[in-house]
């Protein structure tokens, strides 16, 4: 397969979704990658159950089934079904390339891999900007404080004093006594 006739990372980002806190992409869409119906993806999954631990894949609650299918328009045909999808980290997909063992199943795993990884970059880098946006919170707190106080204190001394102060020093008498 050549490189030129694989799919664009941003196509196959499109199809990963985050279901139970977890980066997946479900059967239907692997396949159509991996350029296999999905009953075939399934069954060559069931056949090598010992590869597929829970971490790699896991099927999807009608509940969660009737979430994807509401919210992404691609998967509107899951509508449909009477099976329930199975849904596969980025392990999974892997080993699902490997038990397929088709050319372009091994040519197209290299796109989902990097699909993957761009995501998982894409939200470490938000959590780094999170991070500073968070301390730059922190300091501009304390300038406020700081400046809160300063421009009080300033206030203070534009206010005329409240009482008249008395005079400090010497102060000769206006009128000195035995001089006429």
């Amino acid at each position: 397969m050549s490189q030129k006739s694989l799919v664009p990372i941003g196509h196959v980002e499109r199809m990963i979704l985050e279901i139970r806190g977890r980066k997946v992409i479900l059967d239907s869409d692997l396949a159509s990658l991996y350029g296999v119906e999905t009953r075939a993806l399934n069954q060559a999954v069931r056949r090598n159950e010992r590869r597929f631990p829970g971490d790699f894949q896991f099927r999807l609650t009608k509940e969660e089934k009737e979430k994807v299918v509401t919210d992404c328009d691609h998967l509107a045909n899951l509508r449909f079904s009477p099976h329930l999808p199975v849904a596969f980290t980025e392990h999974g997909a892997l080993m699902a390339a490997s038990v397929l063992n088709s050319e372009a199943a091994v040519a197209m795993s290299v796109s989902v891999v990097r699909a993957f990884v761009r995501l998982r970059a894409m939200i470490s880098s938000q959590a780094e900007t999170l991070r500073k946006l968070e301390e730059l919170e922190a300091r501009v707190g304390e300038h406020d404080k700081t400046l809160v106080s300063l421009v009080a204190a300033v206030r203070q001394l534009m206010l005329p004093p409240a009482a008249p102060r008395p005079t400090i020093g010497f102060t000769a008498p206006e009128n000195p006594t035995g001089a006429s």
